[in-house]
């Protein structure tokens, strides 16, 4: 295990001769876990999207596999409040449904905080292509998030952007960390589905650093940010956690954007030296960051076209609501009341648009 880095339960029962559950014990000294949160780079994204869009305009819909067990039941009790339809959602499998275990150190980093991740892809294993119904493909925006937690998914990505942008879809990708290609083929370049023309099907591709330089095969964030000006792809945002993130648009999907560096939310760090019992952790900060670029092509997409869309306004609400993620534990927020979320993340929203102008 290492720091900001998943790795599977497989590979550990292996390295250590034991199983998991003792492991686990062993490391956490048989302590009770602080929360059960929903997780997933998917399904987090798609529920923070639907917190912000609302029931009344829009239907943000989630496909996904779960086992037969209590997790699942435990994660689609939670899902059933929130306004995000799950009934594509469904246990398909009789593999244990997929869990990461999130060790959290809040004292990593001079305070800022880090997490190692324990996943267990159980059922994720048995989700294929045709498992997603013809529905799936029937919207407006279609996204693929962490397919590479989704073997035959991920390997066949190519045929299902392919399938969406035949039907005229707006395509948005946001990768995790690619353990399983990792492992397999370290001094290789990841792939991010089964062939290098998925690229061109991809009108939004959101990644970490890390994860733009494995897929690019690079060795700095900006040889990355080249490959993928150069790989066909109509816009990215490559995040780096607290430092900038670089964003680019050809112009296809939103205006043209020349390769730019985006700040993070100045507020958001404001807000927490303030005051730092607010403080929750970075888990899901990513995840909510893709749903709030989500969000906003929805919005934009009620009044505008492709080539027509504010690139800045969706950098905007996703530095927003990956930056309001540091203020709660775990990828998922859980409204007290409807909108809740949306009126605390437009803060945010409209104090980055500022800050922005002033640069």
């Amino acid at each position: 295990m290492s720091p900001g880095k998943l790795v599977f339960t497989e590979e550990i029962e292996k390295f250590a001769a034991a199983p998991y559950p003792s492991i686990l014990k062993e490391l956490t000294d048989n302590r009770e876990p602080d929360g059960f949160n929903i997780g997933g780079p998917g399904l987090v994204s798609m529920i923070h999207a639907s917190q912000l869009l609302g029931r009344d305009d829009f239907e943000v819909r989630f496909h996904g596999i779960t086992g037969r067990d209590k997790t699942a039941s435990l994660i689609l009790d939670l899902a059933r409040k929130i306004p995000l339809n799950i009934s594509d959602y469904k246990p398909l499998s009789h593999k244990p449904t997929p869990f990461t275990h999130v060790l959290s150190d809040e004292t990593y980093h001079n305070g800022q905080g880090e997490r190692t991740f324990i996943n267990n892809m159980g059922a994720a294993w048995d989700y294929t292509p045709e498992m997603l119904r013809e529905e799936f493909f029937h919207a407006d925006i279609v996204c693929f998030g962490g397919t590479a937690l989704l073997p035959v998914i991920h390997d066949n990505l190519f045929m299902l952007l392919k399938k969406a942008k035949d039907q005229n879809c707006l395509t948005v990708v946001n990768t995790v960390f690619d353990f399983r290609h990792e492992k397999n083929s370290p001094d290789q370049p990841w792939p991010l589905g089964d062939k290098v023309e998925s690229f061109k099907l991809m009108d939004l591709l959101i990644m970490d650093r890390e994860e733009a330089i494995r897929i690019s095969g690079s060795t700095a964030i900006d040889q990355a940010a080249a490959f993928f000006m150069e790989s066909g792809v109509a816009s990215f945002i490559i995040t780096n956690g607290a430092n900038e993130s670089l964003a680019y648009s050809d112009g296809r999907v939103f205006r043209k954007k020349d390769l730019a560096r985006m700040p993070v939310s100045r507020k958001v760090d404001e807000d927490l030296h303030r005051d730092p019992s607010i403080k929750g952790d970075t888990t899901g900060c990513g995840d909510n960051f893709a749903g709030g670029a989500i969000a906003s092509l929805a919005w934009q997409l009620k009044t505008s076209g492709p080539g027509e869309f504010d690139f800045n306004d969706t950098i905007a609400w996703a530095m927003a609501s990956g930056g309001f993620a540091c203020f709660y534990l775990g990828g998922t927020y859980f409204e007290r009341t409807s909108r809740e979320k949306f009126a605390r993340v437009k803060v945010y929203k409209k104090d980055y648009c500022r800050q922005m102008s002033l640069q």
